[in-house]
């Protein structure tokens, strides 16, 4: 049975994917290209989002992986995979990135021609940062795409054996409302001990703590879709629970960079804290969309549908439009109100008339070929 809350929360993730985009102009961390004013007090919603968006986001992958893995064979899933993540991968590198590094290279002064005398070193000059080829923000397709074929034979043998003694101890423990928590011994076990030696890069080789982090959550969202009805009851039943454990060790974590300095004591308190914290918020988001979203509507399947062009197309949108604004002397409201309603509104245009309705553009997007939808004229 399709879980409609699963579709909502993927929706509004990558929504807020975008107003964190827009944010990173803003704020005082490194980004590509910034705004002519920082905003300090806009890093404590930043670090808010910044603790559960992406773990919830491979969590989330992992539980549409057992959908999409139910129906196929692990060689038509593989196949699946590549059409869905590496030829959006290669189309948005060639076509859909280059002008953010275009913009980029503009501001810093690396290069002062056209867009199309620029385009053609994006291939031949090397790997971005010193060179200019980059999969920039669409990182998050390599990562879904080994980890989907890595995982696959693992995958298939608890898809077959729905009654294994490891699935019916997670059933068990998830009873409990604290029986969750365990899920976090090795994600703190990473957090400790690998994160230290391997700074997050996304550029896949040598990202030691992204690819052990991401592949666990993505390998959690797999198996608590797989004990189903047993996991949304379970944080639906305890979803205040874990919004105010969300509540309450946020604060603490936000304490700890605010006012204390970093040691090695405080490095392993604060792997505890950051993973108990993201995980709660994780749980409070499942159980209050099992409650509230697990329901169908148009809007809906227009979204979920959306979301995947949405993404891709969005980073570029939102650099192209901070280019033009950087320099304005307009306060934050007008700057990011003009930056967020542009980047949702070009991305839709763009979307609606350039990639839904045209079979041979699709599946650049990551979207399937299919039947029209009645009341769509595409152009074959």
């Amino acid at each position: 049975m399709r879980r409609y809350d699963l579709d909502w929360l993927r929706v509004i993730v990558f929504a807020l994917l975008i107003f964190y985009h827009v944010g990173m102009f803003f704020v005082p961390w490194g980004w590509h290209i910034k705004n002519n004013n920082i905003y300090k007090l806009l890093t404590y919603p930043m670090l808010f989002l910044n603790q559960w968006r992406l773990p919830i986001l491979f969590v989330i992958s992992g539980m549409g992986t057992f959908y999409a893995l139910s129906k196929r064979s692990g060689k038509q899933f593989a196949v699946e995979r590549l059409k869905r993540l590496f030829i959006p991968l290669a189309f948005g590198m060639a076509v859909i990135v280059p002008p953010q590094v275009y913009v980029e290279r503009i501001v810093n002064r690396d290069f002062n021609g056209g867009y199309f005398s620029f385009w053609p070193s994006m291939m031949f000059n090397g790997v971005y940062p010193e060179g200019n080829l980059s999969w920039h923000h669409l990182w998050f397709l390599p990562y879904l795409l080994l980890f989907s074929l890595v995982l696959i034979p693992l995958f298939l043998y608890l898809r077959r054996h729905p009654g294994n003694t490891f699935l019916k101890w997670v059933e068990k423990k998830i009873a409990n409302p604290f029986g969750f928590y365990l899920f976090i011994i090795p994600l703190y076990l990473i957090e400790s001990f690998v994160e230290p030696f391997f700074p997050v890069t996304h550029a896949l080789i040598d990202d030691w703590f992204s690819i052990a982090n991401y592949i666990t959550l993505f390998f959690y969202g797999f198996l608590l879709i797989s004990v189903k009805d047993i996991f949304w009851k379970a944080v639906e039943k305890n979803r205040k629970l874990y919004l105010i454990a969300g509540l309450v060790s946020f604060p603490v974590l936000l304490s700890r960079y605010l006012f204390i300095e970093d040691s090695t004591l405080v490095h392993f308190t604060e792997a505890l804290v950051k993973v108990f914290n993201f995980w709660s918020w994780i749980l409070a988001l499942f159980g209050y969309a099992s409650k509230y979203l697990n329901k169908n509507s148009l809007l809906l399947s227009y979204c979920n549908e959306a979301v995947y062009p949405f993404y891709i197309l969005h980073q570029t949108i939102t650099i192209i439009i901070g280019y033009y604004v950087m320099n304005l002397e307009w306060n934050l409201f007008i700057k990011f109100s003009v930056m967020t309603i542009g980047t949702f509104g070009i991305a839709w245009f763009i979307y609606e008339f350039f990639i839904r309705r045209w079979l041979c553009i699709r599946p650049l997007f990551g979207m399937k070929v299919q039947q029209k939808p009645e009341g769509i004229n595409y152009n074959r």
